[in-house]
């Protein structure tokens, strides 16, 4: 399944992101999800939790893909 989500401002952090889009209930699951390598960003790993994602970007996690899209 895709999701679609307006980054308001430059950016949005990973952890937020995660938590936004409720493919995690809350910043502790986020930053576990991370850690155990679980999320790529356009494909790849991504290990840190406040990375900033901008527009354009794709975010994978379980079968889920979120597509960054300006406000």
């Amino acid at each position: 399944m895709s999701i679609t989500f307006a980054v308001r401002g430059e950016y949005i952090q990973l952890d937020q992101l995660l938590k936004a889009t409720g493919l995690c209930d809350s910043g502790g699951a986020a930053h576990a999800l991370i850690a155990d390598g679980l999320v790529k960003v356009d494909s790849a790993v991504e290990m840190r939790k406040r990375a900033k994602l901008r527009p354009g970007q794709k975010v994978s996690l379980a079968g889920e893909t979120v597509l960054l899209v300006a406000e």
